[in-house]
C-alpha cells in the first residue's frame, strides 16, 4: 500500500507528476480569465495586471505539465498507440497549452506597447481556451480513472 507521506514513492510513481502539475496551469489560466473579464468590466488596471501574471505563470507551468503528460503516456500506458480518448486528450492538451501561450503573448504585446486596449478577439479567445482546458481535463479524468461511468 502506498503511504501518502512517503515522498520517494510519490515522486517515483509513473503518472503522479502529471496529475499534480496539470492543476497549476488550469487554475492559473481560469483565474486569469476571470481577472481579465473583471478588468474589462470594471476598468481596473490592478485586475488586468493580475490577469497578465496569471497568464504568464500558466504559460510557463503548461510546459512541465505537457512533458510529464508525455512521460505518463510512455511509462504508465507503455507508449500504447494513440487512439480514442488518449489521442483526443493529447490533441486538446497541446492545443490548450498553445492557446495559453498565445493569450499570454497577446497580453505581453499589449503591455509592451504601453497600450491599454486589448484586441477585441482576446476575451473570446480566453473563453475558448478555458472551455478547451475543461474538455482536456475531463478527458484526462477518464484516462486516470477518476471519471468512470456509473
Amino acid at each position: 500500500m502506498l503511504n501518502p507521506f512517503d515522498f520517494k514513492s510519490a515522486i517515483s510513481a509513473k503518472h503522479a507528476q502529471h496529475v499534480v502539475l496539470i492543476h497549476f496551469p488550469i487554475a492559473l489560466f481560469i483565474a486569469g480569465v476571470a481577472f481579465d473579464f473583471l478588468a474589462h468590466w470594471t476598468k481596473r488596471q490592478s485586475l488586468a495586471a493580475a490577469a497578465y501574471w496569471n497568464f504568464a505563470v500558466a504559460a510557463v507551468a503548461s510546459v512541465p505539465a505537457m512533458i510529464t503528460g508525455l512521460l505518463a503516456w510512455q511509462w504508465q500506458l507503455e507508449g500504447q498507440p494513440l487512439k480514442g480518448t488518449l489521442l483526443l486528450h493529447l490533441i486538446f492538451g497541446v492545443a490548450s497549452s498553445t492557446l495559453i501561450g498565445v493569450v499570454w503573448l497577446i497580453h505581453w504585446t499589449v503591455k509592451r506597447s504601453q497600450s491599454e486596449t486589448l484586441h477585441t478577439f482576446c476575451l473570446p479567445l480566453e473563453a475558448l481556451t478555458a472551455v478547451l482546458l475543461a474538455l482536456t481535463g475531463h478527458l484526462g479524468g477518464f484516462l486516470s480513472g477518476v471519471n468512470v461511468p456509473g
